[in-house]
């Protein structure tokens, strides 16, 4: 196309890991909010068992940007092609593919090649992809490295779990307390204060402080919500000394009976920052009971003042 300028770059990295370790890693879309930092959120529109849409949020340049993407996946040679869909933008058609390079049983190079094209000729919109473009990927990378690395502690690591609650109430009254998260501090006790932002609907960026018997906490997180789906879903993208990742999910579910409320989180543990946090004596199995409990805690709390507020059937505030 005439005017049409088009950038390229190729990254590698060496992983100190498996080549399917890394792969797996790769392929698993659904888990990049807990390992890479800019993924917020990430939801599959379609599979066929070698292609797949994904709808994807990010947080670049300190804004959050959702787009679709196409991938095809090839376990055999271990390789993930990409192509993202943004229509009407300036950026035109990013992709490229991530290719797994097996060196050794535990050594593995990692090889990114992306390109894009910008229409009209302007340098400035090239200029701005292919910054975009290299955080993006220096980021991924350097987060796959660190946690690919540790493949042998995941399991121990990595935990999983949810709480749920039965109502006998109107969903849209125990969705709207959970939407409702700038006045928490008014109803949950442990909770001393939020500030939110909601700049586009739907999408809100929160700062939370609550305090238990460690002491006091904060964390920063951009919430993502589903209304007619009765869906919340959270990535924490500043958090405790403990943690070095933090997803989870709200669902709201109607039947003819009441309604079921249920949050789903997932965690990483940081396990340089356990014994300085938690004691010297402290070990992971400590850590992970701590963990489950103060964001079991957290949740359930929740949880109950949802039920309280969906079945009195009047607002509490």
């Amino acid at each position: 196309m005439f005017g049409e300028r088009v950038g390229r770059a190729t990254r590698k990295i060496r992983v100190a890991a498996p080549a399917g370790v890394v792969y797996a890693l790769i392929a698993d879309a659904s888990k990049w909010p807990l390992y890479f930092s800019p993924n917020v959120h990430v939801e599959r529109l379609e599979f066929d068992g070698v292609r797949e849409r994904l709808r994807m949020w990010c947080v670049m340049d300190g804004q959050l940007a959702s787009w679709t993407t196409w991938r095809r996946l090839d376990p055999v040679a271990r390789r993930v092609e990409f192509r993202q869909e943004l229509p009407g933008a300036s950026l035109h058609a990013p992709g490229g593919a991530l290719t797994v390079h097996e060196k050794g049983p535990h050594d593995t190079e990692l090889e990114l090649r992306y390109d894009f094209s910008v229409s009209d000729d302007l340098p400035d919109d090239v200029t701005w992809g292919e910054r975009g473009a290299d955080r993006y990927s220096r980021s991924q990378l350097v987060d796959l490295k660190h946690f690919a690395e540790q493949w042998t502690r995941l399991d121990e690591l990595v935990l999983s779990f949810e709480d749920s609650i039965r109502i006998k109430g109107p969903a849209e009254l125990a969705y709207d307390l959970l939407y409702r998260a700038g006045d928490w501090p008014e109803l949950v006790p442990h909770v001393t204060r939020v500030a939110l932002v909601e700049d586009t609907p739907g999408v809100q960026r929160m700062t939370l402080q609550t305090l238990n018997e460690y002491g006091a906490h904060s964390s920063e997180s951009v919430r993502i919500c589903f209304p007619h789906a009765g869906r919340i879903v959270w990535k924490q993208t500043a958090m405790p000394a403990l943690l070095a990742g933090s997803t989870g999910e709200w669902t709201v579910v109607p039947d003819e009976r009441g309604v079921t409320v249920t949050v789903r989180q997932s965690a990483v543990l940081s396990e340089e920052h356990v014994t300085g946090v938690l004691g010297g004596g402290a070990g992971l199995p400590h850590a992970r009971r701590y963990l489950r409990e103060a964001l079991g805690d957290h949740c359930r709390s929740l949880l109950s003042l949802a039920k309280l507020h969906a079945e009195s059937a009047v607002r509490m505030l």
